[in-house]
């Protein structure tokens, strides 16, 4: 895997949406990644909040971008697997600045992106036109890069922002779709959107295969499957367990002085190996 080029990487990462239903545990470094990795993940993407988080930034394009694609460019080099980047909208005021945050991504190994149609800290969405073309402006960057098949998973903030009646949702899911579509696209993402009923209508009524989230006690990858989900992710779901975890202990090692887990705790050793030795300077 990691002695394929940019190109050939992506056509990977775009093959494992063609059937099925492909799982992607979210990273928020570069040792979680390779964590998933090894336990199995075909491929990885990452959680714009646990980046943000691990770097000391909060959510919503804070992070330098020059700190987001060092960040990016380790996770590519160290894992065997595609890597898809949340890029949140774009880290960019017009479409040819989002076509400058693409072109470093891909620089950086990532053969994959999220681009969400919603600016960061906003309440609203972009106007459709708008949205579609930043999504133009990404894939026109991945042809000009030579990664014509950089997958675009392109979100819409519908239901995530609680955008319009309800009941008209759906239908302005589906509106976003097919603009994405048209602009080059390849899934489109649907945070936020539980309802199995409604999921099965669009999978049948979409151009793009769909992509949700699941998080603890929400729907299973198979009730997802069932509906005709073609991909699933977590979010920052597993970030913000692991420093749940590293929060309860070390309250338990300043409250009472003792440090137990519940479960197995992930040997030195196992994860030291998961890195890669850096060659000695002559």
């Amino acid at each position: 895997m990691s002695r394929l080029g940019p190109q050939d990487r992506a056509k990977l990462l775009l093959q494992l949406h063609s059937s099925g239903v492909l799982v992607m545990p979210n990273a928020w470094d570069v040792a979680s990644a390779a964590v998933f990795a090894q336990a199995g993940a075909r491929a990885v993407a990452t959680t714009s909040a646990g980046l943000a988080w691990s770097l000391g930034y909060r959510d919503g394009e804070q992070v330098p971008r020059a700190d987001l694609f060092r960040l990016l460019r380790r996770i590519a080099e160290v894992v065997d697997v595609p890597v898809s980047a949340d890029i949140e909208a774009g880290f960019g005021a017009d479409e040819s600045q989002v076509g400058q945050t693409v072109t470093a991504v891909l620089e950086a190994g990532v053969v994959g992106i999220n681009i969400e149609d919603a600016p960061p800290g906003g309440s609203g969405l972009f106007d459709l036109p708008v949205a579609a073309g930043r999504v133009a402006a990404a894939r026109d960057a991945a042809v000009a890069a030579g990664v014509p098949d950089l997958v675009i998973n392109a979100r819409t903030d519908v239901y995530m922002r609680g955008i319009g009646d309800p009941a008209e949702r759906p239908a302005e899911v589906l509106r976003r779709a097919h603009a994405f579509a048209a602009a080059g696209a390849d899934c489109v993402f649907v945070p936020a959107l539980s309802d199995l009923q409604v999921l099965s209508d669009l999978v049948r009524r979409s151009p793009l295969p769909i992509s949700v989230v699941t998080t603890a006690g929400g729907a299973s990858v198979a009730q997802l499957q069932a509906a005709g989900v073609r991909r699933i992710t977590v979010g920052p779901a597993l970030a913000r367990a692991a420093y749940t975890t590293a929060s309860e202990l070390a309250h338990e090692l300043l409250d009472s002085g003792t440090l137990t887990a519940s479960s197995p705790w992930l040997g030195y050793d196992s994860l030291n190996a998961l890195l890669p030795t850096v060659p000695t300077k002559e």
